[in-house]
């Protein structure tokens, strides 16, 4: 029995001489399960074992384990394989928590009834670096100096990773000058890792206040690993300065303003000098502030960096400011169809606009009083405005007049039992109406110097009604006659009985005038008949055509009757 063990093992060993196929490679991940494939992968022929064996460093061969047909397989390793390899269902070799110490050659022997086949796999483990991160960063960026940035660090890969540097997302590579980048690699003796160190020198420009510094670590296994960004600040001189005015709105006379002195240098400078009218004014920040500004603070500023005056920033000051004077003011009492002047004077930084109003009622134009009237008593407002400045000015105007009665005016009722007199009045003060009869009153209301005033009254017998108008300027009187409301009754029946009478007369005249012109017609018909008879020669008597005497006389004063 051993002589044929030892027998078929020479035998395997010859054949394996002869059988060795091609040396393929695989990649297995560090720390995983790794599968080692036997017989390229494909399902393995049927045979009486499979044996997987290694090559040792010093270039011997180690055993691993051994799988006879229908049976479990057996581990014949004793170093640090002994607990960290299987055999999967389709023959292929598993080696458990993989380490960069598994690179090695492992080798699948199948063993059938009439061959021995042997099939050797190159394994290399990879693993993928940790998230690189930016270190030893700089506390700030000169412009225009080269300076150490930071260092990227990509940690514990295999194969080592390539470190690359980003501006803003875009890549940059060193030109051995204004940007140097110097990567190194270590490798852990416990454990073969590698981890990459990249160091970037970078010189800065202002433009890189606000740019994202990234790293990537590139590798085999990929994707690409970004680091987290990180910006930087950039020290440069100031070469710009701004002045700014910090009120709000135009200025004007009482006013506080502040000056503002802006430098575009980092770190700002820690002072400035302000010019005020040509006064130099050195202050510990970038404010200066002008106390109750005037008209003749209007002018040139200037401000300047502490030891830096040729950086200068300039700005011109306007303070607005508004006089303005009005004839007329309080309560202004004239005389209707007197006339009075009305004058504005103005005088202020910029345009001013004028608008008035009378009553609150705007007015498109200045008023003129060249000759008063009523109407134009009221309260006048002159407004003024100009950058931000406004003013009013303002008067009552108070038109008087003696009253004077425009119109006395009488009218009947509308039931026709009462009269109504009217009368209408112009004065200044309010006049106070009053009538020489007493009755029902009605007044209208005071506009504009007019007052319309009425009273109704039944009168029994004529009379003479007076209307006084009054104030304290003086008074006017009209009197009007009104007729008894009786008396025109009897008036109106007595023309009525009269149109009656006329009436009759009228139609008996007609009716004579008719008969006549009737009558008038019937006889000159008959004349007409009469006559064509004649010519005709149709008596019936055998007269002569002309008649008798006695008929001819008879015809001629019908004739002259009718004419009549």
């Amino acid at each position: 029995m051993h002589s044929t063990v030892c027998c078929v093992g020479a035998f395997v060993l010859s054949v394996t001489l002869l059988q060795v196929s091609g040396l393929e490679t695989i990649v297995g991940l560090y720390g995983e399960t790794i599968e080692v494939p036997c017989y390229g992968g494909a399902p393995a022929p049927v045979s009486l074992f499979i044996k997987w064996k290694y090559d040792k460093d010093d270039g011997s061969a180690g055993d691993l384990l051994i799988k006879k047909k229908d049976e479990q397989a057996s581990i014949l390793a004793t170093d640090q394989y002994k607990d960290r390899v299987n055999i999967s269902g389709n023959a292929s070799l598993l080696i458990a928590q993989g380490t960069l110490q598994d690179q090695k050659t492992f080798t699948c022997m199948v063993v059938t009834e009439s061959d021995v086949l042997t099939y050797p796999v190159n394994l290399l483990v990879h693993k993928k670096p940790s998230q690189p991160t930016i270190t030893d960063t700089a506390e700030d960026l000169e412009n225009g100096k080269l300076t150490t940035l930071g260092k990227c660090i990509a940690k514990d890969a295999n194969p080592a990773a390539n470190i690359t540097w980003s501006r803003n997302g875009k890549v940059f590579a060193g030109d051995g000058k204004m940007i140097i980048i110097t990567s190194t690699v270590e490798v852990d003796e416990a454990t073969g890792l590698s981890t990459t160190t990249s160091q970037l020198q970078y010189t800065a420009s202002r433009g890189d206040m606000a740019a994202k510094f990234t790293c990537r670590a590139q590798h085999i296994l990929g994707p690409d690993q970004e680091s987290k960004p990180n910006t930087f600040s950039v020290r440069y001189p100031t070469e710009k300065v701004s002045l700014q005015v910090l009120s709000k709105g135009p200025l004007k006379e009482g006013d506080n303003v502040t000056l503002k002195c802006k430098g575009d240098g980092n770190p700002p400078p820690a002072g400035y000098n302000f010019y005020i009218k040509g006064k130099k004014v050195t202050v510990n920040s970038d404010t200066y502030t002008l106390v109750d500004v005037t008209r003749e603070t209007t002018g040139d500023y200037k401000c300047s960096p502490i030891g830096e005056d040729s950086v200068v920033a300039s700005e011109n000051l306007t303070v607005s400011f508004l006089d303005v004077s009005l004839s007329l003011s309080g309560t202004v009492v004239r005389k209707v169809g007197e006339s009075v002047a009305v004058t504005v004077q103005k005088n202020a930084s910029g345009e001013v606009k004028v608008t008035w109003t009378k009553d609150d009622d705007k007015l498109g134009k200045q008023p003129r009083f060249d000759k008063l009237k009523y109407a134009d008593s009221g309260n006048y407002v002159c407004e003024f405005s100009t950058a931000g400045l406004s003013q009013r000015r303002s008067f009552k105007l108070v038109v008087e007049g003696v009253p004077v009665i425009r119109k006395l005016d009488k009218q009947r009722g509308e039931d026709g039992k009462h009269k109504v007199l009217i009368c209408e009045a112009e004065g200044s003060p309010k006049p106070s109406v009053l009538w020489s009869i007493n009755g029902t009153s009605e007044e209208s209301a005071y506009v504009n110097g007019k007052i319309t005033h009425k009273i109704v009254m039944v009168p029994t017998e004529n009379l003479t009604v007076s209307c006084t108008v009054s104030n304290d300027l003086g008074q006017d009187v009209k009197v009007i006659n009104v007729s008894s409301l009786f008396k025109e009754e009897e008036k109106i029946m007595e023309r009525q009985d009269q149109t009656d009478d006329s009436g009759d007369q009228a139609k008996l005249i007609v009716g004579i005038v008719v008969g006549l012109l009737l009558a008038a017609v019937v006889v000159g018909l008959v004349y007409w008949i009469y006559t064509k008879k004649s010519k005709q020669g149709t008596w019936k008597t055998g007269e002569k055509e002309a008649g008798t005497s006695e008929e001819s006389k008879k015809l001629e004063e019908n004739n002259h009757k009718a004419e009549v």
